[in-house]
């Protein structure tokens, strides 16, 4: 997410770095980088140019002073004018018992799969009990696989065959009341392209009923069309929100830094993975982290919710800081990974991810199985007292599990050099990453 546009940024900032002061000559290198990250990005013209002009009147007209370096003031720059670009977060409107969520959006943007996703966050997030409910009639395949994510959620779906999507939508709302369903999540037909009848059809739901959020689900991939269709919608509908999908994909990502500043409606979830838990609440501060490779370890932490005691995770954290995990707490933290999902997709919200290179690692489960094999073949003795572990320690422990020497300097090695970061951000010694 971000990679092209961060690593742009970040090479924008290295203009700054090692100056004794902002000046208008050393930032105009500066200036041009970014200008040209953020339309190559697919960022709007308009928005580039005011972006730029707005970090460069703040830049000169600050006095840098001695405890901070010229780098580190610029990029705070560049951070709130993205914060500001990207709009603050907006909670779910609620007022209804159940409450009516439609998603709307053009066929193929991801809405069917999106609704599962937000039912999902819903439950877990706010222990919420939420109603599918299939309106794209048009197109069996979408109920069909509507019903297969409620099954697979364990959420009910409501369906009815042969009935206008006001007739279906009255019923669910009965439905929904007799169970004590919270939500009613609507799933809305979708055209190939913004047209008359597909606008009618949503136009006749907003006036029938009381929908308490019109959100438009929209494929981040399209660019800058995306900022047309957010408009066409708008116009009908009076959209309370959108959720951008595919935010894990290739897609340059200017979309995200167009829509609130361009259309007024702000974003309020992201598809960041296939998986249905693959849905986040928007922040803008945490995105304009993620851009600029500063991490979004809260992230981190919200998946991480729940596996863990707040004790032990206290625990955990004190050792963290002071800089005494070893390898017995290293094990037990891989066990909590497992159950997260792929490791690539956490190693990408550490600071200086893209730095460091694991922005773009892809991890074999068995290398997982290696890495767990070697600590495994250490004594519990070894494991609590890393620094013991010599040369004759590493011969038996290779040949306890069937590995190289080199395999296991190699993961003590990274297991050093992770301990001295959790140090050195212990210490607010934590160099920016640029």
């Amino acid at each position: 997410m971000f990679e092209y546009l961060g690593d742009r940024l970040s090479s924008a900032i290295k203009n700054i770095k090692g100056m004794g002061k902002i000046t208008e000559d050393n930032i105009d290198t500066a200036i041009r980088e970014i200008r040209m990250a953020l339309l190559e990005a697919d960022v709007n013209y308009e928005i580039v140019k005011e972006f730029t002009n707005n970090v460069k009147t703040k830049a000169l007209g600050l006095e840098v002073s001695k405890s901070l370096k010229p780098e580190e003031v610029f990029i705070k720059l560049i951070k709130d004018e993205l914060v500001s670009l990207l709009g603050e977060s907006e909670d779910l409107y609620v007022s209804g018992n159940p409450s009516v969520l439609m998603l709307v959006g053009l066929q193929g943007s991801g809405k069917t799969t999106t609704a599962g996703k937000l039912s999902l966050f819903l439950r877990k997030k706010y222990n919420k009990k939420p109603l599918l409910v299939a309106c794209d009639i048009y197109r069996p395949a979408a109920i069909t696989q509507l019903k297969q994510i409620g099954k697979e959620l364990n959420i009910p779906v409501f369906s009815k065959d042969n009935a206008t999507v006001n007739e279906i939508i009255t019923d669910a709302l009965s439905y929904a009341k007799e169970n004590n369903n919270d939500y009613i999540i609507i799933d809305t037909a979708g055209r190939l392209q913004l047209d008359e009848k597909l606008m009618d059809e949503l136009k006749s739901v907003e006036d029938n009923f009381k929908v308490d959020e019109k959100i438009l689900v929209i494929d981040s991939m399209i660019g800058q069309d995306a900022i047309n269709v957010i408009k066409g919608f708008n116009e009908t509908l009076h959209l309370t929100g959108c959720i951008l999908t595919k935010m894990d994909s290739t897609s340059k990502g200017g979309v995200a830094l167009c829509v609130r500043h361009l259309t007024n409606v702000p974003i309020k979830f992201i598809g960041d993975s296939e998986k249905m838990d693959g849905l986040s609440l928007f922040d803008a501060q945490r995105m304009a982290n993620r851009i600029l490779d500063m991490g979004d370890i809260l992230s981190i932490a919200e998946k991480a919710e729940g596996l863990m005691s707040e004790d032990e995770a206290k625990d955990l954290s004190k050792k963290m800081l002071k800089g005494k995990y070893d390898f017995e707490d290293f094990l037990n933290t891989m066990k909590q990974i497992k159950k997260l999902g792929p490791l690539e997709n956490l190693l990408k919200l550490i600071p200086g991810a893209r730095k460091m290179g694991l922005n773009n690692v892809n991890i074999d489960p068995k290398e997982m199985a290696h890495v767990e094999a070697i600590i495994l073949s250490m004594t519990p003795y070894e494991r609590r007292h890393p620094e013991v572990l010599k040369a004759q320690r590493k011969i038996r422990i290779a040949k306890g599990c069937g590995m190289k020497v080199e395999d296991v300097n190699r993961l003590i090695n990274q297991f050093e050099q992770m301990i001295k970061m959790m140090k050195s951000m212990s210490n607010g010694n934590m160099k920016m990453p640029f």
